[in-house]
């Protein structure tokens, strides 16, 4: 974990994909013990809740071999943030978006926004948690400078389709196919959701955040009246020809 005296950082492969960690405070003994946890945290939720691996609990828990009682208190824990969810969604965040048990909708935000909290409590007042390109960010980047955040545009590579100004702490996630494919479902439906190239969520926290983007993605048509209605949040979308809509707060953040 390389470190200077301004700042600390560090990349983990883990969950299938890549979280990075940008602390811009001193390091100091107590930070660099909560980025020791914070990497620890993920590993555990990773063998927790993967569905690529038979013995996870949240796999053993859609085939049947254990209960809900009998997996740790973090499966509870999202299991109910997954209920609320799909409740403010009118059910377009599900938890078994294709007919089996499937939270990952959730718990990568989750544990990032988690990661965020536990160097926040270490001290750590000027970071920025990247889990698989969905960010928790606190404080600024430097005294007097925000953070800047490149958002890729789906369909030309190399190109931005825009740049988030975050002065504050914000959260920022992406639903998208250029790196998965047509991978997010229509919950009712089962099938693919296509309505959009990508859709850039802005919020006050990550767990929230992330889950909003994945439902209005999935939601497709009626997404942007949703999305403006729901207070605090502001929307980027990218359509499949190029086209784009924003909310009308999201000129706030993003250029």
């Amino acid at each position: 974990m390389p470190d200077t005296a301004t700042g600390l950082r560090h990349v983990e492969h883990v969950m299938g994909t890549v979280f990075s960690f940008d602390i811009r405070d001193k390091p100091t003994p107590a930070i660099h013990r909560a980025l020791a946890a914070a990497v620890r945290q993920l590993h555990r939720v990773d063998a927790v809740f993967s569905t690529y691996r038979p013995d996870s609990h949240i796999s053993r828990l859609d085939h049947g071999e254990i209960h809900l009682a009998e997996c740790p208190p973090e499966v509870r824990e999202v299991m109910s943030l997954c209920a609320q969810a799909a409740h403010v969604t009118d059910g377009w965040f599900s938890v078994v978006p294709a007919g089996t048990l499937d939270p990952s909708g959730l718990v990568k935000g989750w544990a990032t926004e988690a990661a965020s909290q536990l160097l926040y409590e270490a001290g750590a007042r000027h970071t920025c948690v990247n889990g698989g390109g969905d960010l928790q960010l606190r404080g600024q980047a430097a005294p007097g400078t925000p953070w800047r955040i490149g958002i890729t545009h789906p369909l030309r590579p190399g190109e931005l389709a825009t740049v988030v100004t975050a002065g504050h702490d914000l959260a920022v996630a992406t639903s998208g196919t250029a790196e998965r494919g047509a991978h997010i479902l229509n919950p009712h439906t089962g099938t693919p959701a296509t309505t959009f190239a990508s859709l850039t969520l802005i919020g006050p926290r990550l767990t929230p955040t992330d889950t909003y983007a994945t439902a209005a993605f999935a939601r497709g048509d009626g997404a942007r009246k949703w999305l403006e209605a729901l207070d605090g949040y502001e929307a980027l979308a990218v359509l499949p020809d190029g086209q784009e809509w924003r909310t009308p707060g999201f000129s706030r953040y993003g250029s």
